[in-house]
């Protein structure tokens, strides 16, 4: 019998130092296909309790993919444009989506005023589940990790407490997150 207790999720903070916190305390000492594949598949496992159709994607910075998945049936076209949209706005500014989102309040149209982004504005998303992946060492963004399809306050948070969870296991988690 399987498991349908969704994964539990705390709620993500709104403040924005505490969401930069986060973003920028995240640190892989490394970041390749396998870790990219056992990610992804962590991030499946935990999406698969939930009953929503959901998207998973892991794409390297130049936009070279990694892992791209769909959990549970029902997932339609659109997931793929969300997935599109987090990932350029997590590649142009450098941050979480989420990030993004409370910074603007969810205004989109601030947004896209702010950055002049006129007719592009529909390029960009700023709903949580676009996350950056930083490795020790290296400067920016390597790779951006989306998740497309619950409420955007758990896409972004599942991509968080799995990332974390996914460090602890490979000895870089608590202990790291402590030294920062």
């Amino acid at each position: 019998m399987t498991d349908t207790t969704p994964y539990p999720l705390t709620n993500p903070p709104t403040d924005l130092s505490a969401i930069s916190q986060i973003d920028s305390s995240i640190l892989f000492p490394s970041f390749t296909t396998t870790d990219a594949w056992v990610l992804g598949n962590l991030l499946r496992s935990r999406l698969s309790t939930y009953a929503s159709p959901s998207v998973i994607s892991i794409t390297l910075a130049n936009t070279t993919p990694l892992f791209y998945t769909a959990v549970s049936p029902g997932i339609t076209p659109d997931n793929t444009f969300w997935v599109a949209r987090k990932s350029a706005t997590v590649l142009r500014f450098g941050c979480s989506t989420w990030y993004m989102h409370n910074k603007f309040q969810g205004d989109e149209k601030a947004f896209a005023e702010k950055y002049s982004l006129q007719e592009r504005a529909k390029e960009y998303a700023i709903h949580g589940g676009g996350f950056p992946v930083r490795v020790k060492g290296v400067e920016g963004v390597v790779a951006v990790i989306v998740v497309s399809g619950l409420k955007q306050q758990q896409d972004h948070q599942v991509i968080v407490q799995t990332c974390r969870d996914f460090l602890d296991g490979v000895g870089e988690g608590e202990e790291k997150r402590k030294e920062d």
